[in-house]
């Protein structure tokens, strides 16, 4: 998995930086965790303070084009982003028997 950073823009108002990016891969599509952290690492950020948006590949293709945004704190990202977007990408609770 490869990927680049095509826009990295600042928004002051809300405390993040917004990145677009262009993945390539081979095989099926990577998980969420797995494109976060690869982003965390590419951009020396904390995954608790990243929100990964969307993430668009076309049918056969092994290209994709996705928004993830950078928050200075966890705070931040927890008073702006939906709870359904934080909870992405995140393990699941596993039932209690």
């Amino acid at each position: 998995m490869d990927i680049q950073i095509t826009a990295n823009t600042r928004n002051e108002l809300l405390l993040r930086n917004e990145v677009e990016f262009t993945l390539t891969f081979d095989g099926a599509t990577p998980s969420r965790k797995e494109i976060i952290g690869k982003l965390g690492a590419l951009l020396n950020a904390n995954e608790e303070k990243m929100a990964l948006d969307s993430i668009k590949t076309q049918y056969g293709s092994r290209v994709g084009k996705g928004l993830a945004r950078i928050y200075d704190t966890p705070e931040a990202r927890d008073r702006t982003e939906r709870e359904y977007l934080i909870a992405r990408g995140q393990p699941k609770a596993e039932a209690e028997e």
